[in-house]
């Protein structure tokens, strides 16, 4: 009680809270010293539930369904080999852990992945682009909003072998057929009912024209907002904890800086929040140093 009434012990408690650092005030009874006062360390289940108060931060998803794609699809050739890519799904689980924190009943549909996914309402794993598209398709009439983070495979194997195949000759040549078009697919589903939702979101791993390529894509596939990466740029590749994504919609851009994809994440889904609002999203140029401003 004493050292928690000194003046400096006060005086420091009031420049950590004007820093907005958030304090739990101490339980009060018997002391170490033998005093009974205030200055107690506060009960472990009253420190985790202003700590979980904290983490879950604003609930402005609470009342909504969220779908998250993440990760990539495998599309085997044979039971040994597969057409794939690098994706490893933290931009996906990014998103899908800050819609949680917002409040918001979470399914994410990942494909194969060595990062452990973050705890959801609904976990659905899978492997194809095929499985992918079944996995969205029966659970989109019941969503508000669809994030299509995802690394869908464009082309797999038309043929899947049953048995390993077995190096005969010099070469060996493989017939690719294309996968399902998620995005294009939820895109449809929406336009053929006349409505809004669920908000749409696509994203365009680019490696040149990004864009142009983005804006194209934000048409074709009846999106409404197109997460656009070049993944050339050092940060903003596959399989790294940071990304530089331009969000891209029918009228605005929003250029973000290279940050984590947790801060990506909190981004989109303040522009998604402000589509199911009916709010504008204020438009802005492209970030100072970034390809497109020295373009």
């Amino acid at each position: 009680t004493h050292m928690l009434e000194h003046p400096a012990v006060q005086q420091n408690l009031k420049v950590l809270r004007e820093r907005g650092v958030q304090t739990l005030e101490p339980g009060a009874g018997y002391l170490a010293c033998g005093w009974a006062g205030k200055g107690r360390l506060a009960e472990p289940d009253e420190i985790v539930e202003a700590a979980d108060r904290i983490v879950a931060g604003r609930r402005t998803l609470e009342g909504r369904r969220v779908l998250v794609t993440a990760g990539p699809t495998l599309e085997d050739i044979d039971p040994v080999r597969f057409v794939g890519n690098r994706s490893s799904g933290r931009m996906g689980f990014a998103i899908a852990a800050e819609a949680t924190r917002r409040g918001a009943t979470v399914t994410l549909v990942a494909g194969p992945t060595g990062v452990q996914p973050p705890r959801v309402g609904e976990l659905v794993v899978v492997r194809s682009a095929t499985e992918m598209r079944d996995a969205v398709m029966t659970r989109v009439a019941e969503t508000d909003v669809v994030v299509m983070a995802a690394a869908v495979a464009d082309y797999a194997p038309g043929v899947r072998e049953s048995q390993k195949i077995t190096k005969t000759g010099e070469t060996l040549t493989l017939t690719l057929t294309k996968t399902p078009d998620i995005l294009a697919a939820v895109g449809t589903w929406r336009r053929e009912r006349s409505s809004g939702r669920p908000v749409l979101v696509g994203f365009a791993a680019e490696t040149t024209d990004l864009l142009a390529r983005a804006r194209r894509k934000l048409v074709g596939k009846h999106a409404d907002i197109i997460a656009a990466n070049d993944v050339l740029q050092p940060g903003a590749g596959f399989d790294v904890d940071t990304n530089v994504v331009t969000l891209v919609g029918p009228d605005w851009e929003q250029a973000l800086p290279l940050q984590s994809k947790a801060l990506v994440a909190q981004a989109l889904l303040d522009a998604v929040e402000a589509l199911l609002d009916g709010r504008p999203i204020p438009a802005q140029g492209p970030t100072p140093g970034s390809p497109e401003a020295t373009a």
